[in-house]
């Protein structure tokens, strides 16, 4: 543990707040099954849904693209050793122990090392719940040591959630439409179950519970080693036309640093897979023919000294014509006007609002920076033409705040990326923008060229701001317009 690392957690957990709106799109997640352990990157650990009359409790894991919803039985949060720091010397902060006692902090303010996560009610509809809230609880912890979630406010003053060391449960009412994330404190190494529960009234005063749902985490190297890696396959279709093309994608959970990959296809009457030569990214791309139906494919990632780390279970391709009936038949030949179609940029309307993490000094103590992520944003083009799109993003005015305060909307850049596109699409995000000339000016998103744009793609940046240290404390918004061409 190195004296820079502590720093800079410590520095997450005393930080003062600022707050951004924005246009957004939150992408409804599909479900997983499979068991994973995540170490790294956003996701929302209790996730509150209502579907069928049941109130139930998920984790949205953001680690993944495009994100998944996962049963907490199916996954183990990973508190890595690098989460590890000391008590600081402040009577604020003395629930977390003893002054230089080890604890071990996945803090509020994402640091891309580390978990970051949080608890999010946004896909609770308005008007269901009396009071339009529901109630998080944590009911027991059980562990080697005490946790606490706990928050910070503008002036660095701990706000604590849940604390197991003074008794249980204790309990929060949260808001429908909150997206929340606090500092997760763990006072020593091990395995922990965490046991949350939600509670809410429905407008009409019936009362609803999810009951006590087990959470996993772990503190420090997992069992046998460190988070194994998974590998699937995503981004194969149904079936194909001959023609098509076919674009598969190696997807780790949990994400690693590793990125040397090899295919391998094996095609009927073929009894062992066979290497597919100069082949060995992230993705695969080829043309559908009737000769590839049924073969089967797998994607190997490999570590240092070229082991195999983890290797996929095998995908079937699927490519065949259009069906021909035989005896009596009639052509029917259709002409579609390639002026026809649209091309729509669209954002969720019940989902439109971005919270940076609280600010924190920066190492030169000159400005106050947040890091955070725009939720995705839906491009939708059923142009026949295909003439290729651009997306570009602006905050026209600058960001308002107490008392008629501004800031310039140049304080916020981006770093664009595409999460997700048809099969055939040619996205490209756009290039970073950095605080300083920031979003006030038009800011490409993403570009589609032409021949590659046709069909849905989803969008996403990771968000910046630095603003002087002279900056009046309080609450700013503002406004992100996109614009589709």
């Amino acid at each position: 543990m190195t004296d820079t690392r502590r720093a800079r957690t410590l520095a997450s957990l005393i930080a003062g707040g600022v707050l951004v709106a924005g246009t957004l799109l939150a992408a409804q997640p599909a479900a997983a099954a499979e068991s994973v352990v995540l170490s790294s990157g956003h996701v929302d650990a209790v996730d509150l849904h209502y579907a069928d009359g049941q109130l139930q409790l998920k984790v949205h894991d953001g680690t993944v693209e495009p994100s998944v919803e996962r049963d907490p039985a199916d996954v183990t949060f990973q508190v890595l050793p690098d989460a590890a720091t000391t008590v600081p010397d402040d009577p604020r902060y003395a629930f977390l122990g003893a002054p230089g006692a080890d604890v071990w902090v996945l803090p509020q303010t994402q640091d891309p090392d580390l978990l970051w996560p949080g608890w999010n009610t946004t896909e609770l509809g308005t008007g269901v719940f009396a009071g339009n809230q529901v109630r998080l609880s944590l009911v027991d912890v059980a562990g080697p040591g005490a946790v606490t979630l706990f928050g910070v406010n503008a002036f660095g003053d701990p706000l604590v959630r849940f604390r197991s060391s003074d008794g249980l449960p204790d309990a929060i009412d949260v808001p429908v439409g909150t997206h929340a994330h606090a500092s997760w404190a763990f006072t020593a190494l091990g395995a922990y179950t965490l046991k949350f529960r939600a509670d809410a009234t429905l407008a009409d005063g019936t009362a609803l519970t999810t009951g006590a749902v087990d959470y996993s985490f772990v503190v420090g190297d997992l069992p046998g080693g460190g988070a194994e890696t998974g590998l699937t396959i995503g981004g194969l279709a149904d079936s194909y036309r001959p023609n098509d093309t076919v674009t598969l994608r190696a997807v780790q959970s949990p994400p690693s640093d590793l990125d040397h990959y090899h295919w391998f296809s094996r095609c009927p009457g073929g009894t062992d897979f066979a290497i597919i030569p100069g082949e060995a990214g992230e993705t695969y791309s080829f043309t559908a023919t009737r000769e590839l139906d049924a073969c089967e494919y797998v994607v190997k990632l490999y570590g240092s000294g070229h082991g195999v780390v983890a290797t996929s279970p095998a995908v079937t391709l699927r490519v065949a014509d259009q069906p021909q009936q035989p005896g009596a038949a009639q052509t029917i030949t259709a002409s579609i006007d390639e002026t026809q179609g649209a091309l729509v940029v669209s954002v969720d309307p019940d989902d439109r609002s971005v919270v940076l993490p609280s600010a924190r000094l920066n190492a030169a103590g000159d400005r106050w920076e947040s890091q955070g992520e725009l939720r995705p944003v839906k491009v939708t083009d059923t142009r026949s033409a295909t003439p290729g799109w651009s997306v570009s993003g602006q905050i026209p005015a600058d960001f308002a705040g107490p008392d008629g305060t501004t800031f310039s909307a140049g304080h916020l850049g981006w770093t664009p990326r595409v999460v997700g596109q048809g099969s055939g699409q040619g996205a490209v995000a756009g290039p970073q923008v950095d605080p300083g000339a920031g979003l006030a000016a038009s800011s490409v998103l993403a570009t589609a060229p032409d021949g590659a744009g046709r069909g849905t793609a989803e969008l996403s940046a990771g968000l910046r701001l630095s603003v002087p240290t002279e900056t009046p404390a309080g609450t700013y918004t503002a406004t992100l317009t996109l614009t589709a061409i």
